[in-house]
């Protein structure tokens, strides 16, 4: 018994099947049902690595309170490295 369903049921249900849509009509029914299975399949994967995704992009990032602001160095202007710099090659020489 199958999924719960007693065995004459079934053969019932595939000679009612079997006359209604006919047995050259039945492969195709087959290849349709597979078809849309598959790609019920499909989609749902997609929609389960989607969620998948979105929720460990929102475990890596930190949370907005503890975001905090990048530190800056102090801007040397180029006059003043220049300056530097050979105060530093005299010192060096001495």
């Amino acid at each position: 018994m199958p999924f719960g369903v007693h065995p004459g049921f079934l053969i019932i249900l595939l000679i009612i099947v079997l006359i209604v849509f006919g047995p050259g009509k039945l492969p195709e029914l087959g290849s349709a049902i597979g078809r849309g299975i598959r790609e019920f399949r499909r989609e749902s994967d997609k929609i389960i690595d989607e969620v998948k995704s979105s929720t460990t992009e929102k475990e890596s990032a930190p949370p907005a309170d503890e975001v905090r602001p990048k530190e800056t160095s102090p801007t040397v202007s180029s006059d003043t490295s220049k300056a530097s710099t050979e105060a530093a090659k005299s010192d060096t020489e001495r």
